[in-house]
């Protein structure tokens, strides 16, 4: 089985169903935590960009999602322009020309450090100087058995590990928050809309059921 296949049979099978209710709470994290980061004038990547929660329900002037899977096509807006490619490869936008890069759930897919360091040079290509990363995940310190359930899992990372690889690369660390949000919406029940809203406000309680870290950093 080819890596497309794969990929196409592992996100129709975990996610069905539940598009819908993802895009109803990737609209609330846009809103009220991911704005403060992406004015509406800028350029936006969206790297491993799956069913489009994110770049399709943030504001933005210029949107880029890149997913090896060719079903994200399906899921994206008009005004998202789609890459279709391997994230190992140079990816098909110009140098400097990116203001904010964000990512989900993405770097434990990767097979190896060494891919995932090449993916941060390239983040960092495409950037403009002063320009974001955005990163969120699992956090391996938090879910060390867990972590392990799906099968696309490969890199334990944690905020830190993430942190430090990004300073290597010429990035200055703003925010590194250890407990974002719960682990994931696989095979749980859906939370009403004003609950996701009020743990979105409520920072006091991320320390508590927060198990995905979340890293903002600058292009220096």
């Amino acid at each position: 089985m080819n890596k497309e296949t794969e990929l196409q049979n592992i996100y129709r099978n975990r996610f069905a169903g539940k598009i819908s209710y993802r895009d109803k709470v990737w609209l609330l994290l846009c809103k009220h935590v991911f704005s403060k980061y992406v004015l509406e004038d800028t350029t936006v990547l969206d790297l491993g960009c799956g069913d489009g929660g994110f770049i399709n329900n943030i504001c933005a002037k210029t949107k880029w999602g890149l997913d090896l899977n060719p079903d994200c096509s399906k899921h994206l807006d008009l005004d998202v322009h789609f890459l279709q490619q391997d994230c190992s490869e140079t990816w098909g936008v110009a140098a400097g020309s990116i203001d904010v890069v964000f990512t989900s759930n993405f770097f434990e897919h990767l097979n190896s450090k060494q891919l995932l360091g090449k993916i941060l040079d390239e983040t960092h290509r495409v950037l403009k100087t002063g320009g974001k990363l955005i990163a969120m995940g699992p956090n391996i310190n938090i879910l060390p058995g867990k972590y392990w359930d799906f099968w696309d899992h490969y890199i334990p990372l944690s905020e830190k590990s993430l942190s430090e690889a990004l300073v290597n690369r010429g990035f200055r660390v703003d925010e590194c928050i250890a407990r974002f949000l719960p682990y994931t919406m696989v095979g749980k029940k859906e939370v009403p809309e004003v609950m996701i809203w009020l743990y979105l406000k409520v920072r006091f309680i991320w320390p508590v059921f927060g198990k995905q870290f979340l890293v903002v950093a600058t292009k220096i």
